[in-house]
């Protein structure tokens, strides 16, 4: 070996980053292997070349509650530089009749934008507030910020206190169900389903109805970081080094050195090899994982298959179009609602929950379907990323990631696609077109190009769907982040919880990994399984 290590961590985004500091302040010498020249993954940002100090978000933006999550508070992320903003005015959908739908981090301005269109929904989204909060917070999270509990486990526990019954009963329906069940006004489905349904799953399937329950009663909403996400990706960097943690940069993994069952190292694509004397932890996917990484006669066939049965989302590849602008969108409604001229998530093209059945048929057939967009435009909160009174904005959209059949017809069809964006943002904000200095696209097989361990560009890589949730995320056998061979663990976004910027896999296989080598930290959380069992006491 090159250089030996106690702990070797693949892909240094920031599940690696989160798991790799924990691993070095309990002691553990510690390297992450990036194939990138930046460490931080998902949370990348680029310079504008004709306007210096501009930044385009180029990928993750929208963070979910960041300052909630256990290892922000436990890394010390604000001590490393990092900074984030909640806007009051969270969410706001336009419809082309001129209404609004906003979503505040106040819950009663939220309550009062509801009210404008349906005092009945006003009424069931103040009852599910109150009513379902209880179960956010003693159930849900508890269960993303530990390893997952086996499902028959799960379930005899759940069934034991009201809230735990109330879950299930919930859980049982599909999203699509849920929100026709509850609220009345097509405008106001078509919001929640958008708001926590089309950017998680498929919007038919049963079993994950709480989605919308979590939406409702959960305080914390969309945050964006100070400086561009990058910043954020810099923070935890900063953190693993600082803890004595070192990142390998532009070294891509290209094997797992196996001996008698058991990981024993890494050998990267320019022939180095490093030793990993106490495990090897995969942010990557499954695929990569088990198929690219690993010679088939070191790793059983029942794995194989279960690697290659890996399923990806099918309305996960998002495309982006990002503008350099004179002055920010200036929204027509602001006229009757003054609070747009600065919203945070702004949503267009959504008026009706039935879009959602046209949406997935496109996506099933890979053809375009009437475009959806949300977006913002971050110099209005942040003007660390402006410059010279520049602005810098964007939309994405869902979109198929093989167009027409063939992921390459992007290549071609990616810059009048994002002229049709454009004319439909215009729509909504008028002058919009003349503030354009500069504007570039993004597509969905952009996105795989930069981001391997994305693919089919699934931003949440792999599907909740064919039981790839929970205990048996990324697929049975896996889903405590252990793997058949001795020393190597997962801890990337294919395991429990799932996608997203939340950090969790990392937190939660951090756990698994102090609890195999016998670590001791005060951080430790209690155990999902006993916060449940606490609750029928």
């Amino acid at each position: 070996m090159d250089e030996t290590y106690d702990a070797i961590i693949l892909g240094a985004g920031h599940n690696g980053l989160i798991l790799q500091t924990y691993l070095a302040r309990a002691g553990l010498e510690t390297l992450a292997i990036e194939r990138r020249d930046t460490p931080g993954g998902g949370l990348a940002a680029m310079e504008d070349p004709r306007h210096p100090g501009l930044l385009h978000n180029t990928h993750a933006f929208f963070l979910r509650a960041i300052t909630g999550m256990p290892w922000y508070r436990d890394l010390d992320l604000e001590g490393h530089g990092a900074q984030l903003i909640e806007p009051e005015l969270n969410v706001a959908m336009l419809t082309r009749d001129g209404g609004v739908l906003e979503w505040w981090t106040d819950i009663d301005r939220t309550v009062e934008s509801f009210a404008q269109i349906s005092e009945r929904d006003a009424h069931t989204l103040r009852r599910w507030f109150n009513e379902f909060g209880p179960v956010v917070e003693k159930i849900l999270i508890p269960e993303a910020t530990t390893p997952p509990i086996p499902p028959d486990e799960r379930r005899e526990l759940l069934e034991k206190s009201p809230e735990g019954r109330r879950l299930l009963e919930v859980s049982s329906l599909s999203p699509l169900e849920f929100v026709h069940q509850e609220f009345e006004s097509p405008v106001i489905q078509a919001g929640l389903l958008f708001f926590n349904g089309l950017r998680e799953v498929d919007l038919r399937i049963r079993g994950f109805g709480h989605h919308i329950g979590f939406l409702l009663a959960n305080p914390s909403k969309a945050q964006m970081s100070v400086g561009g996400s990058v910043a954020l990706g810099r923070a935890l960097a900063s953190a693993a080094e600082s803890a004595g943690g070192k990142i390998a940069t532009n070294a891509a993994a290209e094997r797992l050195i196996v001996e008698g069952g058991r990981v024993i190292g890494v050998e990267t694509a320019d022939g180095k090899r490093y030793g990993a004397r106490r495990l090897v932890a995969s942010s990557l996917n499954p695929q990569q994982t088990f198929l690219d990484l690993i010679e088939p006669d070191a790793l059983p066939g029942s794995w194989r298959a279960k690697a290659e049965a890996f399923r990806y989302n099918l309305l996960a590849p998002l495309f982006a179009l990002n503008l350099a602008l004179d002055a920010p969108p200036a929204y027509a409604a602001t006229e009757r609602y003054p609070e747009l001229a600065k919203p945070f998530m702004t949503i267009l093209g959504l008026d009706h929950v039935d879009q959602f059945t046209e949406i997935v048929g496109h996506h099933e057939a890979g053809t375009i379907p009437p475009t959806v967009m949300w977006g913002t435009c971050p110099t209005q909160f942040d003007p660390t990323q402006s410059a010279d009174g520049k602005h810098a904005a964007f939309m994405w959209e869902k979109l198929p990631y093989a167009l027409g059949g063939v992921a390459a017809s992007w290549d071609s069809a990616k810059d009048p696609h994002g002229e049709d964006m454009l004319k439909l943002w215009a729509e909504f904000a008028p002058g919009l077109q003349e503030s354009v200095i500069g504007k570039f696209t993004r597509s969905p097989l952009d996105i795989e190009r930069d981001f391997p361990n994305m693919a089919a560009a699934d931003l949440l890589i792999g599907a909740f769907s064919d039981g790839q949730i929970g205990y048996h995320r990324p697929f049975e056998g896996a889903g405590d982040y252990r793997t058949c061979l001795e020393g190597l663990y997962l801890c990337g976004s294919s395991s429990h919880p799932g996608g997203n910027i939340t950090g969790l896999p990392g937190y939660n296989a951090a756990q698994t990994i102090f609890h195999d080598l016998g670590l001791e930290g005060d951080w430790l959380p209690v155990p999902a399984a006993q916060r449940i069992a606490e609750l029928a006491a």
